[in-house]
């Protein structure tokens, strides 16, 4: 990690309008995402994490503030961003290899570069042998696996991940935890991960964001102090449980 800024959003608000009302998700909400760090976001339910991580991907523009991805305005979707939904949103009538494949098609890669490199994708999130099988095949977490496989595929700078296990068992989700700092270990991409569970935050991030409720503002930035690796006593190591407890403080006092 270098204190390199590369993802940059200043005094973010957003208002989502019908016929009969305003609702404020987000309020003067400002952060910096530095070149290869990894970052959880915790907040309640409603607080806007989602609509803050649309604006962060240029898939929503806000009503107020800028995002900088490097030393440019953020106007809209870039191939720099990859982001994975809590609803995994693969084509139904696509197999996982072509699926994968997907944004590299869109931005004219050739048709065999494409495939190998789809292919090496799915090796590594561990489902060589379903290249061929179709979501409908496949299970919750074998499908969310192909999902990070496709946000992958353009190689982005930046990995945006909405609460991509939490619909997930809690083994498979440890499971796919494991995989996701294995994978950031090997790629170093900078990755800014939502979540609601605290144990999850402190064990995958650097530090962790913590957001008010509706309309969200951040109102603590925690620094996780215990090195990489993290093995399986974490759940007893001292600096864990103080960094858990310290994410629940924050949460009480100002995120619900």
């Amino acid at each position: 990690m270098t204190d390199r800024p590369i993802l940059m959003a200043r005094h973010i608000a957003h208002c989502y309008r019908t016929a009969r009302r305003e609702v404020w998700a987000l309020r003067e909400v400002s952060l910096t995402l530095r070149r290869g760090e990894f970052v959880c976001l915790v907040g309640p339910s409603g607080c806007g994490k989602t609509t803050l991580l649309r604006i962060l991907a240029g898939l929503l523009h806000p009503t107020r503030g800028e995002v900088w991805l490097r030393d440019q305005p953020l106007r809209g979707p870039d191939r720099r961003i990859g982001i994975v939904f809590q609803k995994d949103s693969l084509l139904p009538w696509r197999t996982a290899l072509e699926n994968v494949r997907l944004p590299l098609e869109l931005a004219g890669r050739p048709g065999p570069e494409a495939a190998r490199r789809a292919q090496a994708l799915l090796e590594q999130v561990g489902l060589q042998g379903f290249e061929h099988a179709y979501p409908r095949e496949l299970s919750g977490g074998m499908q969310q696996r192909v999902a990070l496989a496709r946000a992958l595929a353009a190689d982005p700078e930046i990995l945006l991940l909405d609460e991509p296990f939490a619909t997930l068992d809690a083994i498979t989700r440890e499971r796919l935890n494991e995989m996701l700092v294995e994978l950031w270990e090997r790629e170093r991409k900078t990755v800014l991960m939502v979540t609601h569970d605290v144990h999850e935050a402190a064990w995958l991030a650097d530090r962790v964001l913590v957001m008010s409720p509706r309309p969200g503002t951040l109102v603590a930035e925690i620094q996780i102090p215990f090195p990489r690796p993290r093995g399986a006593d974490r759940w007893s190591h001292p600096a864990f449980l103080q960094t858990v407890w310290a994410i629940r403080q924050a949460l009480g006092n100002g995120g619900g």
